[in-house]
């Protein structure tokens, strides 16, 4: 039994989800789909970027996810598969080419324009999720090759944003703002295991936040910076919301410095 993902921006109000099961139900009834998350901001392509990347390593091998999160969706932009290599072995994604992907481990991608694998020819202007990437995904899990939705395209082509990774600096390191979850915690791009241990603290702006192994190593209303679970560098306010408190936003720059 294949599993897909599904990864949007469409909340839980409206069906949009709903109908997006049905599909591949209808195609590929043995599959089990697994909702990764529908609360990414709306058109939040990075927050979209950042969700997948730490989450696939958790799927084994064979797993199909769908990333709906497309600005673009009825304009020029590609509909792409690509086929990633992973410790767990090859899984695919399907998603809009709007830079979702990058610095994915591709290997291999199409673009997704062979109609046979589309709900119909003729799609909606709006929502591809349902008319495209749903029908497709769903193929897939039946077996359909890569090879057989569409057009080669060089991985080297796809749409890449742009994302600032940390570097290292006399003092430790210097990376942004990648990601705010739904707590306000602050997740930048200094990856943990840079860090070996000791003491250490970030700058964001005016404030300066020390270390702390976890929330609860500080009183309520307290701030600290910690390793999250997904392997970054993050801010967070112990029973509170750091983002909002510090008036964070994406890409805003944070200093690391090791104390000597």
């Amino acid at each position: 039994m294949g599993v897909i993902t599904l990864l949007t921006d469409f909340g839980h109000k409206d069906s949009y989800v709903g109908v997006m099961k049905g599909v591949i139900a209808g195609i590929s009834p043995q599959s089990q789909v697994i909702d990764l998350t529908h609360g990414v901001p709306h058109q939040g392509i990075l927050a979209a970027r950042f969700n997948l990347l730490t989450s696939y390593r958790y799927f084994s091998a064979g797993t199909i996810h769908v990333v709906v999160v497309d600005p673009g969706v009825g304009t020029q932009r590609c509909a792409v598969a690509v086929q990633m290599s992973t410790p767990a072995g090859l899984q695919t994604v399907v998603a809009p080419d709007n830079g979702i992907l990058t610095d994915f481990p591709i290997t291999a991608a199409v673009t997704l324009t062979n109609t046979d694998y589309w709900r119909t020819p003729q799609p909606s202007h709006t929502f591809h999720g349902l008319d495209i990437f749903a029908p497709v995904a769903a193929y897939l899990a039946n077996g359909v090759p890569l090879e057989e939705l569409g057009r080669s395209l060089s991985v080297a082509n796809l749409v890449r944003v742009d994302i600032c990774s940390a570097v290292s600096t006399e003092q430790g390191y210097c990376g942004n703002v990648q990601y705010i979850d739904h707590f306000g915690n602050v997740v930048t791009t200094i990856p943990g295991n840079t860090l070996t241990g000791g003491s250490w603290y970030v700058r964001i702006g005016n404030y300066e936040i020390q270390y702390h192994t976890t929330y609860g190593h500080t009183e309520p209303g307290k701030a600290l910076a910690l390793i999250g679970s997904h392997g970054y560098v993050e801010i967070a306010i112990n029973e509170g919301n750091a983002a909002k408190t510090f008036e964070v936003q994406i890409g805003d720059e944070v200093e690391l410095f090791v104390n000597s």
